[in-house]
């Protein structure tokens, strides 16, 4: 008589959002995760030194995710994390700031449903809060700003397609993510739709972290400074009068490495 060789229970994939950068940052629900899963499957934005919280034997994947190099397709790294749960594993999709913020957390958790794998969406600190905060820039005032608009600044096919009438409006806060390649067109199309040339703006770079710099100007000046002063992705392009008070709040000194000197 022949033994059935039972399949090992589904495992749970948890989507956990790491942070902007500092590794304080990080939910408690987060770090008890890392450190219980079996398999974890990491963004290249992710709050230094988060990896060391995971157990020594967990399996670490890493998924990339930086612009133009994605070093897993999303569609094989929403499958992945299906096999991976169907293996018996509890696995962290471990992303930079927020899963839902221009995550694509939405997309993987489509194909779990999909799969019938049960998951968790573990929120984090999303870059535009936690930057700005380190940064000394307000999201909302009120002598500034009653709103705040989020948007990609991701080039596609060389063009950005964004609802531009609606982001250049007065006393309204506006945060690019991923946008620093398009900044000289961003700030043209604000302008194009009505903003001045002297509306202020600002570019943080590795926001929350050591490594961060912080450059304030306006519309029509930002493109060339940040192109002088050498600023890269990671970085987060803020539009407002906000930024005006920069100077007056910032707070966070970072400090510097020991390779800056």
């Amino acid at each position: 008589m022949s033994q059935k060789t039972s399949s090992p229970a589904v495992g749970t994939v948890y989507i956990v959002g790491s942070g902007p950068g500092d590794l304080d940052l990080l939910t408690l629900r987060a770090a008890r995760l890392i450190g219980e899963a079996d398999a974890i499957v990491y963004d290249h934005l992710i709050a230094d030194g988060v990896l060391e919280l995971a157990r020594p034997d967990a399996e670490k994947i890493y998924a990339g995710k930086e612009s133009s190099n994605h070093s897993v397709p999303q569609g094989e790294l929403n499958r992945l994390l299906v096999r991976l749960a169907r293996t018996g594993k509890n696995v962290v999709r471990l992303k930079g700031g927020d899963p839902f913020v221009f995550g694509r957390g939405g997309e993987e958790i489509e194909t779990l449903v999909d799969s019938g794998i049960p998951f968790e969406v573990v929120p984090g600190v999303t870059a535009a809060a936690g930057c700005a905060a380190y940064a000394g820039i307000p999201l909302t005032h009120r002598e500034h700003a009653q709103a705040v608009a989020f948007a990609t600044g991701h080039l596609k096919d060389g063009t950005i397609n964004l609802d531009w009438p609606s982001l250049a409006r007065p006393r309204l806060t506006v945060v690019f993510y991923m946008g620093v390649g398009g900044l000289a067109e961003i700030c043209r199309q604000l302008i194009a739709h009505g903003l001045p040339l002297d509306h202020p703006a600002a570019v943080v770079q590795n926001g929350t972290t050591r490594r961060q710099r912080v450059l304030t100007a306006d519309l029509a000046t930002l493109p060339a400074k940040v192109a002088a002063a050498g600023i890269k992705s990671p970085a987060l392009i803020i539009v407002g009068t906000v930024v005006r008070l920069q100077q007056k709040l910032a707070w966070f000194q970072p400090q510097p490495t020991a390779t800056q000197g």
